[in-house]
């Protein structure tokens, strides 16, 4: 059955239930003539009579009568159907299908989507937790939140929910071993801990008080594609890296990390949701959403405030 086909069936229903072309067009927003159109084209398609029409009356026939009966049949199944998927008020329920990265989702997210579920019990969860980049429609995720501003693809959605500061940081024990870099540029003498995203190399930018931001000089020595990895890296001394700050702010404020060139800018990474572009967002991935970004800012105010 095609969707024009059903149209039909469903004009032809208000038909036979107002007993007349003008009641039945009027209650779907049609003219009594378009109503009478459709109706035709539904007893071409039959090949059957379904109503007596007079200057007067209209009726049904007897076949008009059993597709009527057939097509209370239809509608009650349409109304089945939309009731099945339909949350009630928009309360989020069903199951959420999430992809988060690795080092972000493990010590943020986790513990969000713990109050989350206690707020939403009809909700169920399913996390990829990975630094990969997934593709949302072609594997059956409802949303991905990343770190980075890269563009959405067509048809994908992206917002911006929180930012954090990146710090160029490196541990004691490298520092004693290779000593501290003198100015930015030397870091081009240092082994540096690289972020690699599929055939793209992060690269560290900096800008010191009354200067322009510049591209900084690395080497890499290491190139991994999970953060991480990263911070694992540099805690066991392995090099010099820029982390953000949900990462390493525990291990500077304790001394097992050092902050590099602490006066200069050394930017920001965003964190993004992204999601199919729908005409209706499912309440599920709203609240996510909604309750995801909340949380992160009362966790940015309270930063904040101990700083």
């Amino acid at each position: 059955m095609t969707g024009k086909s059903l149209n039909e069936i469903i004009i032809f229903m208000a038909v036979a239930e107002a007993g007349s072309f003008a009641r039945g067009g009027e209650a779907l927003g049609l003219t009594g003539s378009a109503a009478s159109k459709a109706v035709a084209r539904l007893e071409a398609r039959l090949g059957v009579r379904l109503m007596h029409r007079t200057s007067r009356a209209l009726s049904l026939t007897s076949e008009g009568e059993r597709f009527r009966d057939s097509g209370r049949a239809i509608l009650e199944a349409i109304d089945q159907a939309e009731a099945s998927v339909a949350t009630p008020s928009g309360i989020p329920q069903g199951l959420l299908r999430l992809s988060v990265p690795d080092a972000f989702g493990r010590k943020i997210i986790m513990p969000l989507v713990a109050r989350y579920l206690e707020k939403w019990p009809d909700v169920r969860i399913d996390i990829d937790v990975s630094d990969r980049l997934v593709d949302l429609v072609e594997e059956g995720f409802d949303l991905a939140v990343r770190i980075g501003g890269e563009s959405a693809p067509a048809g994908i959605v992206s917002r911006v929910i929180a930012d954090y500061p990146v710090r160029i940081c490196a541990a004691p024990s490298y520092l004693e071993r290779r000593g501290y870099p003198s100015h930015p540029e030397s870091l081009s003498q240092h082994d540096c801990l690289l972020f690699r995203s599929g055939t793209r190399t992060q690269e560290w930018f900096g800008q010191s008080a009354g200067a322009t931001r510049e591209r900084l000089p690395t080497a890499a020595r290491l190139r991994m594609n999970s953060a991480e990895a990263i911070y694992n890296a540099v805690s066991a001394g392995l090099g010099i890296a820029l982390l953000p700050s949900f990462l390493i702010d525990e291990d500077l404020a304790a001394r097992r990390l050092v902050h590099l060139f602490p006066d200069m800018e050394t930017g920001q990474v965003k964190v993004v949701c992204l999601f199919p572009s729908r005409r209706l967002v499912d309440p599920r991935v709203r609240a996510f959403i909604d309750h995801l970004t909340a949380e992160l800012r009362r966790s940015a105010q309270r930063h904040d405030q101990r700083a």
